[in-house]
């Protein structure tokens, strides 16, 4: 497939509704007019990439009525969700195109416009909370998070492993209070780690796998 196989039911697309349309005009891949309406212009690419995102972002110069246009088989495609965001974002719009259909193969999956985001107030406050109650600056920024991050929880957690490590099997209570946490006698209940294992009632101990990961976060 040539990017000119996208042309044709753009065109059409295009003409279904009223527009005039020509190709490869003042290096746009096509340009369309509708009456006094402003200036369409289409940037077709077979593939969805950050050159043809800079590249529609230049068009924003002449109209802020750009769309980029790809065929159906693109495999950036799969992430459509958070492409369709980010294209939402930079007022783009995009079409999606299969050449083999004869007449209304294109799909116009978001038009230009404004962005507005919608700021969620429960997110921003989980992130802000966890910025306060997490203890100094333990991770490196950008730094690979497949083996966990250091939250404020995981530190609390810690700080219980260390004192069971030190003290042995100890009753939920006394733990909170030796360690000044109220929570502590939830978190040894949930055990989200796998550190800690219950001898006896009320009673909790490091577990195995505590003793061989807590080096690992010490």
């Amino acid at each position: 497939m040539n990017e000119s196989d996208l042309y044709l039911p753009v065109k059409r697309f295009l003409e279904s509704q009223g527009y005039e349309v020509k190709g490869e005009v003042a290096d746009c891949d096509v340009a369309a007019v509708r009456g006094e309406e402003e200036l369409v212009v289409v940037e077709l690419k077979l593939s969805l990439n950050l050159e043809l995102v800079m590249q529609a972002v230049e068009r924003l110069a002449v109209t802020s009525r750009v769309y980029i246009g790809v065929p159906v088989g693109n495999h950036n495609l799969r992430r459509r969700r958070r492409i369709v965001k980010l294209l939402r974002m930079l007022g783009i719009g995009l079409l999606v195109i299969d050449p083999d259909v004869e007449r209304h193969g294109v799909d116009a999956i978001l038009d230009p416009g404004e962005y507005r985001p919608r700021i969620s107030r429960r997110r921003r406050e989980l992130l802000l909370r966890e910025f306060v109650r997490r203890v100094g600056d333990p991770n490196l920024g950008g730094a690979s998070v497949r083996s966990g991050v250091m939250t404020a929880y995981r530190q609390r957690a810690l700080q219980i492993a260390l004192f069971l490590q030190s003290n042995g099997p100890t009753k939920a209570a006394s733990v909170a209070a030796a360690i000044g946490d109220p929570k502590a006698r939830i978190i040894l209940y949930r055990d989200v780690y796998g550190w800690f294992e219950r001898p006896s009632n009320g009673v909790y101990a490091i577990s195995p796998q505590g003793e061989m990961e807590l080096p690992l976060w010490a």
